[in-house]
């Protein structure tokens, strides 16, 4: 069983390489529209008041998780999550399968025109097997209207891609594939937000050794501590009271929810 309930959520709790070849397997297989979300303890305390952004992350294929907290909430509720896996890890893996298999296409949505055009070399120069299908760079706005979706769409299903890299920032890019992918003609799309800039080299992840420990947040707070602040002082109390409290309802109500 490779899913396990974190605070209500079906948080995926297999390895890495399993679910990169379990999505591999839904894209080749030509099954239905898939897509994966990441969690971790700001996204869901941010889910708490927005029903449409925890509407989407109960809604996809996989949701995996993307935090330390998340692992400490297994390790609490008598789960089996023992390793963090980040939109990072599922992008440079899934990219590797398809360089390996040689027949997939990727598109991007997300960011701007200028890092676009960097991604696009730098995936030339390291997938060259894998196909860049195309990118587009939607207006910087909380809402689109109808006929900005419509142009998102078109510019997607104009060439078909495999694989649909989503990086508009949670909520915004969950909601937006939530609510879109039966309107897309993909075989699998991923929220994965930073990795644009990630993989463009703007911002720099922490160290190796910060990742390993579950501490990759303490070096990015700061250099962003204006943006990143609520996540570590706001969100992270909030999730782990609500952890502890159904770690107790566990312990003594037999209750697992």
């Amino acid at each position: 069983m490779t899913y396990r309930n974190i605070l209500s959520y079906t948080v995926y709790s297999g390895s890495l390489e399993q679910c990169v070849d379990s999505v591999v397997s839904r894209i080749t297989n030509n099954v239905s529209p898939c897509w994966l979300a990441c969690i971790n303890p700001h996204s869901y305390v941010a889910a708490l008041d927005e029903s449409e952004f925890s509407d989407a992350l109960h809604g996809a294929d996989w949701l995996i998780p993307d935090g330390s907290g998340i692992v400490l909430a297994s390790y609490l509720l008598g789960g089996n999550i023992r390793q963090r896996i980040t939109g990072s890890d599922i992008f440079y893996a899934l990219n590797s399968k398809a360089n390996e298999l040689g027949r997939l296409s990727v598109f991007f949505l997300g960011s701007t025109p200028d890092r676009l055009e960097e991604i696009r070399v730098r995936m030339e120069r390291d997938y060259p097997q894998v196909r860049f299908a195309g990118s587009y760079s939607p207006p910087f706005k909380q809402d689109y209207t109808e006929k900005e979706l419509e142009t998102m769409i078109a510019a997607i299903n104009r060439v078909s891609p495999d694989i649909l890299w989503v990086g508009m920032t949670a909520p915004k890019q969950e909601k937006w594939i939530y609510q879109n992918l039966h309107r897309l003609d993909v075989r699998f799309a991923a929220a994965i937000g930073a990795v644009f800039d990630f993989y463009t080299g703007r911002v720099k992840r922490s160290h190796p050794i910060f990742q390993r420990l579950g501490l990759e947040w303490l070096p990015r707070l700061l250099q962003e501590p204006r943006r990143l602040w609520r996540r570590m002082f706001v969100s992270a109390p909030i999730f782990l009271w609500n952890v502890l409290r159904a770690a107790a309802r566990q312990r003594f109500l037999g209750d697992g929810r």
